[in-house]
């Protein structure tokens, strides 16, 4: 795959997607670190990760530390994290099964994939500046009860599906060879299936009663969209994927491009979060109650 690359284009597309990103997010507030829990977290995260049942454990345990931070059993991060163990233990269901083609390839790409989750973890409880934007997002609101546990755990899924499973893909392609150029792998696009069979009732798992209510109200549109949605951002996944297998042997090009990869996924996650809050607005409003101050949908 051929791939023309402005590295000074990028460049600029990355300062401008950063301060358009902060033009939505100017009240939230400083601070990183998951205390009380931060020693938890490092162990965690700094343990290996080598098959698809050890993700599932890692996760497990994840899923006990995040329920204990605050707010009591409605921290952020565990609201995605609960969504990330249904979707992997599904997958790791159907390497059992004749479903899948490639073992070697969706469990190892699983396990990279899963690697990245917790290494923004652990970036995020050391304190340093390296967390991929992307995940910063969610990060800074894992106590923020203004933002609706669907919405984090939407927060979640376009940091690991727009930012980290490109990622995964490279590491996995190092490991076995890159595909076929002509074929996308099969094993890949049934974990499409799984996602269009579970999204909807995550989603609803994680609503609220009035994004519920809209939930009935527009019957099955909302999934017919999520299944869209899911399709083409793991396409989009696949082809950034591409891209960078093929700058890889120039690591300022490929540092260019990884950063405009996570700086358009952070934009993205605040324009989630516009939303959610346009969503909440309204809720209110319906419900004759006056908004607060702190209802403004720019003022996280």
């Amino acid at each position: 795959m051929t791939v023309t690359f402005d590295r000074d284009d990028a460049q600029r597309s990355a300062g401008v997607l950063r301060e358009e990103r902060l033009q939505l997010q100017p009240a939230v507030p400083r601070g990183r670190g998951w205390a009380p829990a931060h020693i938890e977290v490092a162990d965690l995260c700094g343990a290996e990760c080598p098959d698809i049942g050890t993700v599932l454990k890692h996760l497990t345990t994840a899923q006990q530390i995040f329920d204990r931070l605050p707010p009591p059993a409605e921290n952020r991060v565990a609201a995605f994290n609960s969504l990330y163990f249904t979707i992997t233990d599904r997958v790791a269901q159907a390497l059992r099964t004749a479903d899948v083609r490639d073992k070697d390839f969706l469990e190892l790409l699983d396990v990279e994939f899963a690697k990245r989750y917790f290494t923004a973890l652990r970036l995020w409880g050391d304190d340093d500046t390296a967390t991929p934007d992307a995940w910063e997002v969610l990060f800074r609101r894992a106590q923020d009860d203004r933002v609706t546990p669907l919405a984090a755990a939407m927060l979640g899924v376009n940091a690991h599906i727009n930012h980290d499973l490109a990622l995964a893909l490279v590491s996995t392609w190092e490991q076995l060879g890159p595909p076929d150029e002509d074929e996308k792998h099969p094993d890949y696009l049934l974990v499409n299936k799984i996602f269009f069979e579970e999204i909807p009732p995550l989603r609803r798992r994680y609503s609220t009663p009035f994004q519920l209510t809209i939930d009935r109200l527009v019957g099955s549109l909302d999934d017919w969209s999520q299944r869209v949605l899911v399709s083409v951002t793991r396409a989009h996944a696949w082809e950034q994927a591409e891209r960078l297998w093929a700058l890889r042997d120039d690591p300022e090009d490929l540092d260019r491009a990884l950063l405009v990869m996570d700086r358009a996924s952070a934009y993205v996650g605040e324009l989630l979060l516009v939303g959610d809050d346009l969503v909440n607005l309204g809720g209110k409003l319906l419900r004759g109650r006056r908004p607060d101050r702190d209802d403004d949908v720019t003022g996280r």
